[in-house]
């Protein structure tokens, strides 16, 4: 019965450490692909131009509404990120420009003015992709004493400019009873509210990617979870066999030497042992990718091309149940996988 328990913990343990590789190496790619194209920067500031200024002059929304369109026309097409400056906010509230002088900037770039001093030094575009509320709302208030009759003369500004945010800013400004100190408690639980919508928003689209991805890394793996699962009992039961030869069993020895006589196998039964020991289920089924690598017992690891096994693989209708089974456990993603580790193995955080 414990021997049974033992064969049941180590399949488990087996399945998740591979879903569990395998969903960090999706979320690895992932992260790049959003870090390289700086898509949550993008992201943040396609909504605060959308909320702050309403549409471009062709009237489109900055943020775009289809998945499609935010992995494609935001990354590569339109960029909402104000540019940076490697300037700190200034100290006092600027003076509001008037009519006379040039048109004022838009409410993005004011209040990039007000926040960029938690921007990364680099050329180009603002890299800010979150904006705490409380610095928000302080951005606000200072925008606010930049006009000569405060909070009522933003409000006015940003109705002129028939801004999204004159209604937002209006019911808040409103509810505070025209207390500034209310009103910069309001705004900054708006904003909060908005950006955990905003965030659920984004991790649906990210889903996306992570499914495309996912179903990438099981093709060009072709991890087949049902194959590896017998592997990892094939395993137990060598070593079960080793183990009995260990302590004398003539049967056993006989059963590994006919094992190891095989053609293309080694005759040596302490090297077969071996070389069959140190290659486990979980290396092999990662053996089984388009590109694969090995590791001698002598020597350099080596890169080799597995385009002609792997294609075979593919084209095995029996490997697809097998696909579908490790394309479905990565879409729980590392976080879950994680948690079922540290509930077999017992492991706690310190």
């Amino acid at each position: 019965m414990i021997a049974l328990l033992s064969l049941y913990a180590d399949l488990a343990v087996g399945l998740v450490m591979l879903f569990l590789l395998m969903s960090l190496l999706v979320s690895g790619l992932n992260e790049a692909f959003v870090r390289l194209l700086s898509i949550r920067s993008k992201f943040l500031w396609a909504y605060l131009r959308d909320t702050m200024d309403g549409s471009d002059e062709q009237g489109k929304s900055w943020l775009p509404a289809k998945v499609r369109d935010v992995f494609a026309a935001l990354p590569f097409q339109r960029d909402p990120r104000p540019e940076f400056s490697d300037q700190p906010a200034p100290s006092d509230a600027a003076p509001a420009p008037t009519a006379a002088e040039e048109a004022p900037a838009p409410m993005t770039e004011r209040l990039y003015e007000r926040v960029q001093e938690i921007d990364h030094p680099r050329t180009g575009r603002t890299s800010i992709a979150n904006i705490p509320p409380e610095r928000f709302a302080v951005a606000v208030v200072e925008m606010a004493a930049a006009e000569p009759e405060g909070v009522e003369g933003l409000l006015g500004k940003l109705q002129e400019l028939k801004s999204p945010l004159h209604g937002h800013l209006k019911g808040v400004w409103e509810g505070a009873q025209r207390d500034m100190d209310r009103f910069r408690q309001g705004v900054e639980i708006w904003f909060d509210a908005e950006m955990q919508r905003l965030s659920m928003l984004y991790k649906r689209y990210v889903k996306w990617v992570v499914a495309v991805l996912g179903l990438l890394i099981t093709l060009i793996f072709s991890l087949d979870g049902v194959e590896f699962a017998k592997s990892v009992l094939r395993d137990n039961g060598y070593r079960a066999a080793v183990a009995a030869a260990a302590s004398g069993g003539p049967e056993v020895v006989e059963q590994l030497k006919v094992k190891c006589t095989q053609p293309g196998e080694s005759s040596d039964l302490a090297g077969c042992i071996t070389e069959t020991l140190s290659s486990p289920a979980l290396i092999q089924a990662l053996g089984n990718a388009v590109v694969s690598v090995s590791v001698p017992a002598e020597g350099d690891p080596s890169v080799q091309w597995n385009g002609g096994a792997w294609w075979d693989r593919l084209t095995t209708w029996t490997h697809w149940p097998g696909f579908l089974l490790t394309y479905v456990a990565l879409l729980f993603g590392a976080p879950f996988w994680w948690d079922i580790l540290r509930r077999i193995t017992g492991f706690k955080r310190s």
